[in-house]
């Protein structure tokens, strides 16, 4: 893409490691890698499996280079010789604002047809899962809706009963003003105002 996003942010790790590996023998052109890493740059990575992508490609490393490793040379390095690991940001105690973010779900795909749209109050700062938990509880013969836990955090199955099958192509797909998310609904932070969209697809 234009802005130097390869796919979503969820493939960036492995096309920048692929891209890093291979850009001695296979360069059918050019490509910009300053503004590929700027997009990894400007990511705020929460999912330990997109974490362990990037991080190679980050260190000028890919996948590649864990079978050359000298894991003997490291083995007597003490803890003031290893690199730090970066500390997790804490809250402060400051209650957050509220933020109003309009949901709806369609299906227009299978069975009987529906379209229904509500209004979420959240904190500041909550993931789209959040939200979605907030309009189940308010109206949940409406909005109810099931998980599975992934290695990527938690994928939507299901939303108003209506579950999506590998066998039918079906699956859950997420939009902001038409537009397909390009993080899961466990870390994705919809802005105030913003219309989230569940509409049930196929691929």
């Amino acid at each position: 893409k234009g802005n130097g996003m390869i796919g979503n942010i969820y493939s960036m790790g492995l096309a920048l490691q692929a891209l890093e590996a291979t850009r001695k023998f296979y360069a059918p052109r050019n490509w910009d890698c300053a503004q590929a890493f700027s997009v990894v740059y400007a990511h705020d990575y929460q999912q330990p499996m997109a974490i362990a992508q990037v991080l190679p490609a980050l260190v000028g490393r890919s996948y590649l280079d864990a079978a050359g490793l000298d894991c003997a040379a490291t083995k007597d390095m003490s803890p003031s010789q290893q690199l730090p690991l970066s500390p997790m940001l804490g809250t402060h105690g400051v209650p957050r604002a509220s933020i109003q973010v309009q949901y709806s779900i369609t299906n227009t795909l299978q069975g009987k047809h529906f379209h229904y749209s509500t209004s979420v109050t959240v904190p500041s700062g909550s993931t789209l899962l959040q939200v979605m938990e907030v309009a189940a509880e308010e109206n949940p013969q409406t909005f109810s809706f099931q998980t599975e836990q992934t290695s990527w955090g938690p994928y939507v199955t299901s939303i108003h009963g209506l579950a999506g099958s590998t066998d039918d192509r079906t699956y859950w797909q997420f939009l902001s003003a038409g537009d397909a998310l390009d993080e899961g609904v466990g870390t994705y932070k919809p802005h105030d105002g913003e219309h989230i969209q569940a509409v049930f697809s196929t691929y």
